[in-house]
């Protein structure tokens, strides 16, 4: 009897020494995410206000450019505007290239948010499970 005893003690021992283990690896991960996710978020809507931008600019070229188109086509004097529609048209290019970017960056930046989440639920889950099996243990 005295055994078991002995035996239950160490294994109490090993049980808080797990249990403060993963409580210090808990708070450094959750330390982690707390400084990460702020970041993250911030960078997060800051590609999505840059992609609106990138949006309305691509409208406001693609107005230009008819407006160029009509003038052109309705003016007597010989302007050439196909040079500047040319220029529009590559500049429209450019920023849909670059909204194609922030869209990849944005999608990447929502997968990382996500595994954070379910990290941190994880570990929460795991320290809330601990917790339980050390109370369950320690009880007489």
């Amino acid at each position: 009897m005295e055994d078991t005893e002995s035996t239950n003690t160490s294994l109490d021992d090993k049980n808080e020494e797990e249990f403060y283990e993963n409580s210090a690896r808990t708070t450094f991960s959750d330390g982690l995410m707390g400084l990460l996710r702020p970041a993250i978020e911030q960078l997060d809507e800051r590609v999505r206000l840059t992609r609106i931008s990138q949006l309305e600019l691509r409208q406001q070229i693609d107005s230009l450019s008819d407006d160029l188109r009509k003038i052109s086509d309705t003016q007597q004097i010989p302007l050439d505007f196909d040079v500047y529609v040319k220029k529009l048209m590559n500049a429209k290019r450019r920023v849909m290239m670059v909204n194609n970017i922030l869209q990849n960056a944005q999608e990447r930046l929502n997968r990382v948010h996500q595994t954070i989440a379910k990290e941190t639920a994880r570990r929460k889950s795991l320290l809330d499970s601990t917790l339980t099996a050390t109370s369950t243990s320690s009880l007489p």
